[in-house]
């Protein structure tokens, strides 16, 4: 697995979250992609007061002027780095695609500093936790005591993260999957819809769950593993180059 993070992994205090909150004033805020993804960060985005949602963005011109759940699609991704007040999430469903997104961003200027943390209120999120800079708790995600999570990762609806795991950038962690206490989630895997996994144990680097799977063994890194329990299935794609 990649090292613990890349890059830092801020507390949920120095991120600017500390459980439910009312902002004096809203901190305007670009949605990078406009999917099934971004449209559920959206809603978590419009349950808060956190911040002031500017919209999406999204690299096909023929959406721009548009809207998506009567959000508009303000332009490309290049509008990000032409307005430096606003914080950004990067929305794809893809770690992969997330990661190149980074990188692009980067490239153009835009910095760690300038991403935001969507957390739904309904999350459980103790201080205890540190959640890094980009990523999103949808509804009903429960983290119960010292768990890492790091930058641009995203965290589906009723996951269930316990005692010291460790979720690595751009992992994303599908709607009701549980990890049992000390797992270690490799940058970029994808942990699909109901995946269970034992305590202690790590998935790989780029590697993916299949829904429902139950891991009851190390997964290594770029292998697609499904069913139950769990076994491998073939080679993943391989990470992206950044």
């Amino acid at each position: 697995m990649d090292g613990p993070m890349e890059g830092c992994c801020r507390t949920v205090r120095a991120c600017g979250y500390n459980g439910p909150m009312r902002a004096q004033t809203p901190q305007p805020l670009l949605l990078v992609g406009a999917g099934g993804f971004a449209r559920e960060t959206a809603q978590a985005v419009l349950a808060t007061e956190r911040y002031q949602l500017i919209g999406f963005t999204d690299d096909d011109p023929a959406r721009h002027g548009g809207t998506v759940d009567g959000l508009p699609v303000v332009g490309g991704t290049e509008v990000v780095a032409g307005t430096p007040d606003a914080a950004v999430i990067l929305c794809p469903g893809s770690g992969a695609v997330r990661a190149r997104l980074a990188a692009r961003l980067a490239a153009d200027g835009v910095g760690p500093e300038r991403f935001g943390t969507v957390v739904h209120p309904s999350v459980h999120l103790p201080p205890s936790c540190t959640l890094g800079h980009g990523s999103v708790l949808l509804q009903g995600a429960a983290l119960t005591t010292s768990v890492t999570v790091g930058n641009h990762v995203s965290v589906m609806p009723n996951t269930v993260l316990t005692h010291d795991d460790v979720v690595a950038d751009f992992a994303t962690i599908c709607g009701s999957v549980t990890l049992a206490g000390g797992v270690r989630v490799g940058a970029g895997a994808y942990l699909g819809q109901g995946a269970l996994v034992r305590e202690n144990l790590t998935i790989g680097a780029w590697s993916t769950l299949g829904m429902g799977a139950v891991v009851l063994t190390d997964v290594p890194e770029a292998e697609v593993w499904v069913g139950s329990p769990a076994r491998f299935l073939r080679r993943a794609a391989q990470p992206p180059s950044r």
